[in-house]
C-alpha cells in the first residue's frame, strides 16, 4: 500500500507542470509613435542599454519595436524635422529604476517651439 501511494505522489509530482506564460516577452521592446503634427526623420534613440535608429514616422503614426538591453521611462532622443535636429537630453539616470522585460512604447510629441532641446516631450506607455 506503501509503494502504491509513492507511485501515485511521484506521478503527480512529474505531471504538474510550473505555469509558462510565453506571451510576456524576456526583453525590453520599444517602439515610437509620433504624437505631433510634424514627420520625424532620422530619429535615434539610446536608453543606455542599446541604441536603434527608428527611420522615418510620419505624424500620428507607430513604428517597429526596438529591443534594448536595458531601458528607463526616459531616453536620449534625436530626430529631425524638417532637416532640423532636435534633441530630448537625460542628465542622468540616478535614482530611476529599470524598466522590467516588455512591451513599451515612447510617445514622442512636439510643440511649435525652434528650440532644439525644448520642443520635444517623451511619455511611457506600457503595451
Amino acid at each position: 500500500m506503501k509503494k502504491i501511494l509513492l507511485v501515485i505522489i511521484i506521478c503527480t509530482q512529474f505531471s504538474c507542470s510550473k505555469d509558462d506564460d510565453s506571451s510576456i516577452p524576456e526583453t525590453i521592446q520599444i517602439r515610437i509613435k509620433n504624437t505631433s503634427q510634424f514627420n520625424y526623420s532620422d530619429i535615434q534613440i539610446n536608453t543606455g542599454g542599446g541604441e536603434n535608429n527608428y527611420g522615418n514616422i510620419s505624424a500620428s503614426r507607430t513604428s517597429k519595436y526596438g529591443g534594448f538591453d536595458f531601458a528607463y521611462r526616459y531616453a536620449l532622443v534625436e530626430l529631425k524635422i524638417n532637416g532640423e535636429i532636435f534633441t530630448i537630453q537625460p542628465i542622468d539616470y540616478f535614482g530611476e529604476v529599470k524598466l522590467t522585460p516588455g512591451n513599451y512604447t515612447y510617445e514622442i510629441g512636439a510643440n511649435d517651439s525652434a528650440e532644439r532641446y525644448g520642443k520635444l516631450t517623451l511619455n511611457l506607455v506600457r503595451d
